[in-house]
């Protein structure tokens, strides 16, 4: 079986004793392709980089939680020039990670929806679709995207209501699901898994974060040093809970998310399509 992991952060720190490893075991499970967005411009050389290093590809953006800290202005054009210098790239599928996280306290929503706004319209100009970061925002979300039609792309680690899924895929975006859906009391997101039209679906990991519920570790675990890390090789086995939910097989979950994943972001379908 073939699997694309479409948001997987192989640049974070939690992998970088065993970067090469965590790759290995990710292609032994058959993952063909994972995205790697950037979060700052900080690491846009670090994520182009990983996925010309292993085959795989990335999304050029600047995370919703890391605005604060930056110079908005810099911090575009800094965008804006990476982008217009590797357009050229296959490797590069999609502008994100963007996004609008109102989840979070103590951060500035107007500055976020600068950053995010300016970010579509350069989604736009550059005709690449996105990868969006949805906590409780997706409304907020749909406004500016009403506003500046891109081409589509995933809202990622969705965890809206059915009719703010609706809404994304009827402006042609796939919802991305991930390591919350094994979770059984995730009964809002399995829901959505379980009803939503087969063509909205695509497979992630965000790995490090959102472990799925085998990884899990409690209060205690964590009070005594246990971390949870969750990892590309991970996603057969979360692309088995929703084949549970939406009662399919596995062979028929892989290839209509890697049919979705391609369909959400055009230039993965250029990509060698092997297991290497």
């Amino acid at each position: 079986m073939n699997w694309i992991d479409t948001h997987c952060h192989l640049d974070a720190s939690e992998f970088d004793a065993d970067r090469d490893a965590v790759v290995a075991r990710a292609r032994a499970q058959g993952l063909s392709q994972l995205v790697i967005p950037a979060v700052a411009p900080s690491n846009f050389d670090a994520v182009r980089e990983l996925a010309h290093l292993h085959g795989f590809s990335y999304a050029l953006g600047i995370h919703p939680l890391c605005t604060g800290a930056l110079d908005e202005e810099a911090s575009i054009e800094a965008l804006h020039l990476a982008l217009a210098r590797y357009a050229g790239d296959p490797r590069l599928v999609a502008v994100g990670e963007i996004g609008l996280d109102h989840f979070v306290p103590g951060l500035d929503r107007d500055r976020q929806a600068r950053f995010y706004a300016r970010q579509l319209a350069l989604a736009r100009d550059f005709a690449l679709p996105v990868l969006l970061h949805v906590r409780r925002s997706a409304d907020h979300l749909l406004k500016h995207l009403r506003r500046c039609e891109v081409p589509g792309g995933i809202a990622h680690a969705f965890n809206g209501s059915r009719q703010q899924a609706d809404s994304f895929v009827a402006m042609g975006f796939r919802l991305g699901f991930g390591g919350a859906m094994t979770f059984e009391r995730a009964l809002q997101i399995r829901r959505l898994a379980q009803e939503l039209p087969p063509h909205a679906l695509v497979l992630e990991t965000d790995a490090p974060d959102i472990a799925p519920q085998w990884l899990y570790k409690t209060a205690a675990q964590r009070e005594a040093g246990e971390a949870a890390r969750n990892e590309p090789g991970e996603l057969p086995r979360i692309a088995q809970s929703l084949a549970e939910l939406r009662g399919m097989d596995v062979q028929s979950i892989a290839e209509l998310t890697l049919a979705n994943a391609r369909a959400a972001l055009p230039r993965l379908a250029t990509l060698e399509d092997v297991v290497r």
